[in-house]
């Protein structure tokens, strides 16, 4: 059957970006309407009953909840606004999707003005005398740069940054739109000929060499003490299920990344946690004895692994599997005698086929490993989590968020030593249910994440943790949740101060003024609770968890927990400054 051309009649090119989203089946834009790009969000609207626009108070936000759609979907998210403040406000969506690989699209403009572009109009981004260029600039943070001059070319554009930022190693993709690109119509007969979208939506990547597996099953039949560390990866590929599967069957203690906090249920009997610097003892310890490695979707970078610390993770004495679907990843800071190219949920399919036969009865040796290594080392038992102390302490505020969610609750954490903490204190009841910034680690990132996560999963739960710091950054998104009704629940750790840099640095240029960021939340239209005893906190969830509304509890929280606390000696012992 032929292909047949994408239209019969004349479009305008602004309507026909719409259509692209549309047919690519993107549900959400995030942004603000602006410069050229205001063309098409005109145009979006011939789409809305499947394509919504979440118009946001500043681009930040939009980034933001672009590379978390993108991450939790598979599918582009989309920022859209105006080239200067696509770049400078949406830079930490950006660069969190370029390092964290989540497919992103950012659609936005040259700021140029027809016949003049050599004079150097306002905000002009063409790279000419008197300019900013955008290309340049954006080259740094995005997999690839399109840019569309006429109105044909803004179709393809679309069209094929949609198929990069999902091909391979997903990431951003930007499309700069020239003022002439948006203006005019696309006929029938316009050359280069338009086609529909679906062809050029990138196919699932073939599965990875079937020796190569199969040589890699029986490298993890043989090991006695064989453990999985999971990444940001297998949340990438959607592989949570044949995840859970493989741990089963062949009886693997699972540890995570940080960025992979999330990907495995840290309830479950084969959990140990996240390894490394601000790691669980237990899962530092079983990784430490471990004969082989399963690494799937890491990197294995320096943070996580202890600053390469060699009695963590050594490829001397440890055989490495890695399964990446980037060549370039393969036994890039550990060698791994099995390397496995390909999607993890595709991959681990493959393994657990080749493993499963032959797996009888290694289930339970592999839940006795685990269950010894917790009684040794504790498991999220800290006693400070039933603390009576006021201001409250981390641990208690922690443990009362775990015991207040269901298990389809999701936890959004922002950066900072808020962070750090719930990595290493909150437990995960449910795979798919925390998610935090690790790849560029941005502040103001948890509002506008939970408020992504909640269109995402509109019937789960959806708290926001952040301090009064990050709080501060985004507070703004909840001007977007009254608007757009999403109704997230945000935690701050209100402590008056920047606690990575108070605990690090001092006090200087790291405390703030009290303020009741309750009554703020209130003021727009919020529910808002300010809790300042450890009896207040548990109504105050449930009642936010219960709400219709957007609703911010702010908690009076003790400066006397630091994340030096929690640094695994592994770390310390390794740190670059101790060298």
């Amino acid at each position: 059957m032929a292909v047949e051309r994408m239209l019969t009649e004349a479009e305008p090119a602004a309507e026909l970006v719409g259509r692209v989203l549309h047919e690519a089946g993107i549900e959400y834009v995030f942004g603000i309407s602006g410069g050229h790009t205001g063309r098409i969000v005109s145009g979006l609207s011939k789409y809305q009953n499947s394509v919504k626009m979440m118009m946001v108070r500043e681009e930040s936000l939009a980034g933001v909840m672009a590379e978390v759609y993108g991450r939790l979907t598979r599918r582009p998210g989309v920022l859209i606004g105006q080239g200067p403040w696509v770049l400078g406000n949406g830079l930490i969506g950006t660069m969190e999707a370029y390092l964290s690989s989540s497919p992103m699209l950012l659609l936005t403009d040259f700021s140029d003005a027809t016949g003049f572009h050599l004079h150097a109009p306002y905000q002009q981004a063409t790279g000419d005398y008197g300019s900013w260029d955008a290309r340049r600039a954006y080259s740094g943070v995005t997999k690839q740069v399109m840019q569309a001059h006429d109105p044909v070319a803004a179709v393809q554009a679309t069209q094929l940054a949609i198929k990069h930022a999902m091909a391979g190693q997903p990431g951003p993709v930007v499309v700069l739109f020239a003022q002439d690109s948006l203006s005019g119509n696309v006929e029938p007969d316009s050359r280069p000929v338009l086609y529909p979208t679906r062809f050029y939506l990138p196919p699932m990547p073939p599965p990875a060499d079937a020796a190569a597996v199969e040589a890699a099953a029986e490298a993890l039949l043989a090991a006695k003490k064989p453990v999985i560390i999971a990444g940001n990866g297998v949340r990438i590929a959607q592989a949570y299920d044949v995840l859970h599967a493989l741990a089963e069957a062949a009886g693997l203690p699972v540890c995570t990344t940080a960025a992979g906090k999330g990907t495995f249920p840290e309830i479950h009997p084969l959990a140990l946690g996240v390894f490394g610097t601000f790691g669980t003892p237990a899962a530092n310890a079983c990784l430490a004895e471990a004969d082989l490695i399963l690494a799937i979707g890491t990197k294995l970078g320096p943070s996580d692994t202890a600053w390469e610390n060699k009695d963590l993770l050594d490829p001397t004495r440890q055989t490495f599997i890695q399964i990446d679907v980037e060549p370039k990843n393969a036994s890039w800071n550990f060698p791994a005698e099995h390397v496995l190219i390909g999607d993890a949920t595709i991959v681990l399919r493959q393994l657990l086929r080749a493993v499963e036969p032959k797996a009888t009865g290694r289930r339970a040796v592999g839940v006795a490993r685990v269950a010894a290594w917790r009684a040794e080392k504790g498991y999220f038992d800290d006693p400070k989590y039933q603390s009576d102390e006021a201001p409250l302490l981390p641990q208690r505020v922690i443990g009362e968020i775990a015991k207040a969610l269901p298990p389809e609750g999701i936890v959004t954490c922002d950066a900072g030593e808020n962070r750090i903490l719930m990595t290493h204190y909150y437990q995960t009841k449910k795979a798919g249910g925390f998610l935090q910034a690790a790849g560029s680690g941005p502040m103001g990132f948890a509002i506008p994440a939970a408020l992504a996560a909640k269109l995402v999963n509109p019937n789960s739960p959806v708290v926001a943790v952040c301090g009064d710091g990050g709080f501060a950054m985004t507070m703004n998104g909840l001007m977007s949740a009254i608007e757009h009704d999403i109704p997230i629940v945000v935690v701050v750790f209100d402590n008056n101060a920047l606690g990575w840099v108070y605990h690090g640095s001092g006090s200087f240029a790291a405390e703030f003024k009290d303020f009741d960021l309750s009554a703020i939340a209130r003021a727009m239209g919020c529910e808002g609770e300010r809790v300042t005893e450890p009896a207040q906190l548990a109504p105050a969830l449930k009642r936010a968890i219960a709400a219709r509304v957007p609703t911010v509890i702010d908690v009076r929280t003790s400066m006397s927990v630091s994340f030096a606390d929690i640094t695994s000696p592994l770390a310390v012992a390794a740190s670059p400054r101790r060298r």
